[in-house]
Protein backbone atom coordinates (compact mmCIF):
# COMPACT_ATOMS: atom_id res chain seq x y z
CA UNK A 1 0.00 0.00 0.00
CA UNK A 2 1.20 4.03 -0.65
CA UNK A 3 2.22 5.94 2.26
CA UNK A 4 0.68 9.47 1.66
CA UNK A 5 4.15 10.81 1.55
CA UNK A 6 4.81 8.32 -1.39
CA UNK A 7 1.38 9.89 -3.08
CA UNK A 8 2.30 13.11 -3.04
CA UNK A 9 5.55 12.28 -4.74
CA UNK A 10 4.06 10.69 -7.50
CA UNK A 11 1.50 13.31 -8.11
CA UNK A 12 4.62 15.67 -8.04
CA UNK A 13 5.99 13.71 -10.78
CA UNK A 14 2.80 13.38 -12.57
CA UNK A 15 1.98 17.28 -12.53
CA UNK A 16 5.88 17.73 -13.60
CA UNK A 17 5.12 15.70 -16.60
CA UNK A 18 1.98 17.54 -17.60
CA UNK A 19 3.25 21.16 -16.99
CA UNK A 20 0.63 21.73 -14.20
CA UNK A 21 2.84 24.64 -12.53
CA UNK A 22 0.26 25.45 -9.87
CA UNK A 23 0.14 21.64 -8.69
CA UNK A 24 3.62 20.74 -9.12
CA UNK A 25 4.33 24.24 -6.53
CA UNK A 26 2.13 23.07 -3.96
CA UNK A 27 2.84 19.33 -3.87
CA UNK A 28 6.77 20.39 -3.66
CA UNK A 29 5.89 22.98 -1.02
CA UNK A 30 3.85 20.43 0.85
CA UNK A 31 6.91 18.04 0.89
CA UNK A 32 9.00 20.41 2.17
CA UNK A 33 6.88 21.30 5.04
CA UNK A 34 6.81 17.40 5.59
CA UNK A 35 10.71 17.14 5.29
CA UNK A 36 11.36 20.31 7.73
CA UNK A 37 8.87 17.87 10.31
CA UNK A 38 10.64 14.87 9.89
CA UNK A 39 14.13 16.63 10.45
CA UNK A 40 12.63 18.59 13.57
CA UNK A 41 13.83 16.96 16.80
CA UNK A 42 16.86 15.46 17.92
CA UNK A 43 16.63 12.24 15.20
CA UNK A 44 15.21 11.92 11.95
CA UNK A 45 12.19 10.25 11.35
CA UNK A 46 9.80 8.83 8.95
CA UNK A 47 6.34 10.40 9.29
CA UNK A 48 3.41 8.50 9.85
CA UNK A 49 0.04 8.69 7.22
CA UNK A 50 -1.49 10.65 10.44
CA UNK A 51 1.32 13.36 10.75
CA UNK A 52 1.51 14.04 7.06
CA UNK A 53 -2.19 14.47 7.30
CA UNK A 54 -1.63 17.03 9.94
CA UNK A 55 1.14 18.57 7.75
CA UNK A 56 -1.62 18.66 4.95
CA UNK A 57 -4.15 20.26 7.00
CA UNK A 58 -2.02 22.98 8.41
CA UNK A 59 -0.60 24.17 5.15
CA UNK A 60 -4.29 24.02 3.98
CA UNK A 61 -5.04 26.34 6.93
CA UNK A 62 -1.81 28.73 5.92
CA UNK A 63 -3.69 29.22 2.21
CA UNK A 64 -7.17 29.89 3.49
CA UNK A 65 -5.54 32.36 6.01
CA UNK A 66 -3.32 34.10 3.17
CA UNK A 67 -5.78 34.60 0.85
CA UNK A 68 -8.14 36.17 3.65
CA UNK A 69 -5.19 38.53 4.11
CA UNK A 70 -5.34 38.69 0.13
CA UNK A 71 -8.60 39.68 0.34
CA UNK A 72 -8.77 42.20 2.55
CA UNK A 73 -5.79 43.88 1.06
CA UNK A 74 -7.60 43.85 -2.67
CA UNK A 75 -4.87 41.58 -4.49
CA UNK A 76 -7.70 39.53 -5.91
CA UNK A 77 -5.34 37.60 -7.91
CA UNK A 78 -2.93 36.32 -4.99
CA UNK A 79 -6.11 35.50 -3.24
CA UNK A 80 -7.38 33.07 -5.96
CA UNK A 81 -3.85 31.74 -6.54
CA UNK A 82 -3.85 30.89 -2.58
CA UNK A 83 -7.21 29.42 -2.94
CA UNK A 84 -6.00 27.23 -6.04
CA UNK A 85 -3.17 25.92 -3.55
CA UNK A 86 -5.79 24.98 -1.00
CA UNK A 87 -8.07 23.13 -3.13
CA UNK A 88 -5.24 21.06 -4.88
CA UNK A 89 -4.38 20.20 -0.61
CA UNK A 90 -7.85 19.92 0.25
CA UNK A 91 -7.96 16.66 -2.56
CA UNK A 92 -5.31 14.70 0.25
CA UNK A 93 -7.34 15.75 3.09
CA UNK A 94 -10.44 13.66 4.55
CA UNK A 95 -13.61 15.31 3.84
CA UNK A 96 -14.33 18.25 6.13
CA UNK A 97 -17.78 17.46 8.11
CA UNK A 98 -20.79 19.90 7.11
CA UNK A 99 -21.99 22.17 9.99
CA UNK A 100 -25.13 20.23 10.45
CA UNK A 101 -23.00 16.73 11.05
CA UNK A 102 -20.96 19.03 13.40
CA UNK A 103 -23.70 20.63 15.52
CA UNK A 104 -24.98 16.91 16.20
CA UNK A 105 -21.81 15.81 17.14
CA UNK A 106 -21.55 18.88 19.33
CA UNK A 107 -25.18 18.42 20.49
CA UNK A 108 -24.20 14.84 21.38
CA UNK A 109 -21.48 15.57 23.54
CA UNK A 110 -23.60 18.83 25.10
CA UNK A 111 -26.16 16.10 26.56
CA UNK A 112 -23.39 13.26 27.59
CA UNK A 113 -21.19 15.81 29.34
CA UNK A 114 -24.37 17.43 30.89
CA UNK A 115 -22.50 20.66 30.83
CA UNK A 116 -23.54 24.31 30.57
CA UNK A 117 -23.10 27.87 30.28
CA UNK A 118 -19.39 28.98 29.17
CA UNK A 119 -17.35 26.93 32.18
CA UNK A 120 -18.56 23.56 30.14
CA UNK A 121 -16.65 24.47 27.32
CA UNK A 122 -13.34 22.27 27.92
CA UNK A 123 -15.68 18.97 29.00
CA UNK A 124 -17.59 19.52 25.94
CA UNK A 125 -14.31 20.29 23.92
CA UNK A 126 -12.81 17.03 25.29
CA UNK A 127 -15.66 15.01 24.11
CA UNK A 128 -16.02 15.98 20.88
CA UNK A 129 -12.09 16.86 19.71
CA UNK A 130 -11.21 13.09 19.58
CA UNK A 131 -14.37 12.04 17.14
CA UNK A 132 -13.88 15.05 14.78
CA UNK A 133 -10.07 15.40 14.80
CA UNK A 134 -8.70 15.99 11.00
CA UNK A 135 -12.46 16.58 9.83
CA UNK A 136 -13.04 19.85 11.18
CA UNK A 137 -11.02 23.16 12.17
CA UNK A 138 -10.45 23.42 15.90
CA UNK A 139 -12.13 27.12 15.28
CA UNK A 140 -15.46 26.01 13.72
CA UNK A 141 -15.32 22.95 16.77
CA UNK A 142 -15.13 25.40 19.30
CA UNK A 143 -17.34 27.64 18.03
CA UNK A 144 -20.42 25.34 17.42
CA UNK A 145 -19.53 24.57 21.39
CA UNK A 146 -20.03 27.52 22.25
CA UNK A 147 -23.05 28.01 19.92
CA UNK A 148 -24.28 25.17 21.62
CA UNK A 149 -23.72 26.12 25.40
CA UNK A 150 -25.15 29.56 24.71
CA UNK A 151 -28.57 28.46 23.51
Amino acid sequence: MTTLKEQLHEDLTAAIRTRDELRSSTIRLTLAAVTSEEVAGKAKRELSDDEVLKVLAREAKKRREAAEAFDTAGRTESAARERAEGEVLAGYLPKQLTDEELTAIVAEAVAASGASGPQGIGAVMKLVKPKVDGLAEGGRVAAAVRAALAG
